[in-house]
């Protein structure tokens, strides 16, 4: 669909910056909100959308994907994934550097910027991977929302586990730091422990609780020698939920997936290795957990870590069976299934999806429905519900660990910089969107 100058939405729910809904019209023009009233009378737009019944939100900004280009295209591509996203409503991403090349300086972050540009349906950004050698690139490259150090549940050159190695990187420069938080030390000697088991199930005993701890103590504890800023990725346990509660200084930030809140350990006996990732499933007392953290604010926001990996790899025994799961095309409809359950309020999501992330990395005028914001935007249909099915996705992997699963909130429309990316089961392909920029990144 060629760009509109102008695109109005009529009659929608619209959900609000200051959390409060009106049911009112949405105008954009040139990729940007320009009016949001009750009514709006104007000039005949280019695209006009009747939105009765359906709830507008701003889009979703899934801040951890690993979209596996380039390297791995055979799991999933910029263009598969980005169609994934408009399909879920998420209309900016920002991916992770485990590709083939690993991005770990300008040139494969530039590699990866062109393309996207050439590829990708919704905005993007690009994660700079952490090695012990990089320093200088991980502190120079621009632009990228931050420096992603893999502390567990990693090999060669990503996997940066120790002591010494992580503190160089945490008292140099300003920008960002997400960390993956798995004490590789003790997953490998659990592993030892507990080898010969092909229980996919065991998979969360050898990546426990205690590993996803301490490796998170210890960013916690560098992060407040250098006053440097620290968001941890995915957290899965109660445990982490609890050390945050007491002691998160302001500059720190955390996110956990839908499916560390909506799956559990019960998962591996229902569909395999399927529920394997990293960090692994937990139990049902970590869900409440971190659902209650989630609520409170010491989680600050919701991301998907989408990490495909083919059929035929997920069907090989445990523990040649890779971990990852897709998630860009179900984590909305899941949260906003989980408010019609009475579990937070559409506004919560919204906040988690969309307004905090964007906040956190620094990136302008996304995450609200304002005059002057981006026209990222995704109208939802919250009064009927649809189950999770197979052939219906557009991720290359042709998956989810949801499956089954019946869902309310699903996108009916997905608006990326005002135009139409999908509407009604319909891609169009021909959009493209922007690298994103981030204001708070250290670009010195």
């Amino acid at each position: 669909m060629t760009s509109p100058s102008s695109l109005l939405i009529r009659h929608a729910r619209i959900i609000l910056p200051n959390g409060e809904s009106m049911v009112g019209d949405v105008l954009t023009r040139d990729r940007i909100i320009v009016e949001v009233a009750p009514q709006i009378s104007t000039a005949e737009p280019t695209i006009e959308i009747d939105a009765s019944g359906l709830t507008l939100l701003p889009g979703v900004i899934d801040p951890q994907v690993h979209f596996r280009e380039p390297g791995l295209e055979y799991k999933e591509d910029l263009f598969t994934a980005s169609c994934a996203c408009a399909k879920g409503g998420v209309t900016s991403f920002l991916e992770m550097p485990n590709t083939r090349p690993l991005t770990t300086n300008q040139q494969t972050l530039d590699d990866k910027l062109q393309r996207a540009s050439n590829k990708c349906l919704v905005n993007y950004g690009f994660f700079i991977g952490a090695t012990s050698e990089n320093l200088p690139d991980i502190l120079s490259v621009y632009p990228t929302p931050g420096i992603k150090i893999f502390m567990g549940s990693m090999h060669g050159q990503l996997l940066v586990d120790t002591e010494a190695a992580l503190e160089v990187i945490f008292s140099q420069g300003s920008r960002l730091i997400a960390v993956h938080a798995e004490n590789q030390a003790r997953i490998n000697q659990r592993r030892q422990e507990f080898a010969g088991i092909t229980d996919p199930a065991i998979h969360s005993q050898i990546q426990d609780n205690q590993a996803a701890l301490e490796a998170t103590q210890l960013a916690l504890k560098l992060s407040k020698k250098y006053q440097r800023r620290l968001h941890i990725l995915h957290m899965s346990t109660a445990e982490e939920a609890e050390l945050l509660r007491q002691d998160k200084p302001s500059w720190v930030t955390c996110e956990v997936t839908p499916q560390h809140l909506l799956m559990d350990i019960s998962a591996y006996a229902k569909i395999g290795t399927f529920a394997q990732m990293n960090p692994p499933l937990r139990s049902r007392h970590d869900n409440e957990v971190l659902w209650q953290a989630l609520r409170d604010g010491i989680i600050d926001f919701i991301a998907t870590d989408h990490a495909p990996h083919t059929l035929e790899e997920k069907a090989q025994p445990y523990p040649k069976s890779p971990s990852g799961m897709p998630g860009v095309e179900t984590s909305l409809a899941l949260m906003l299934t989980a408010a019609m359950d009475g579990k937070c309020t559409v506004a919560q999501v919204v906040n988690w999806m969309s307004t905090a992330v964007a906040k956190a990395y620094g990136i302008a005028n996304k995450g609200a429905i304002e005059p002057g914001y981006d026209a990222d935007l995704v109208l939802v249909d919250l009064n009927n519900y649809r189950p999770v099915l197979r052939q219906e996705l557009f991720s290359k992997c042709g998956w989810s660990p949801f499956e089954g699963w019946e869902l309310t909130g699903w996108a009916h429309t997905t608006i990326v910089g005002g135009q139409i990316v999908y509407k009604d089961g319909k891609l169009f392909t021909d959009v493209r969107g922007r690298a994103l920029q981030f204001q708070d990144s250290d670009q010195k």
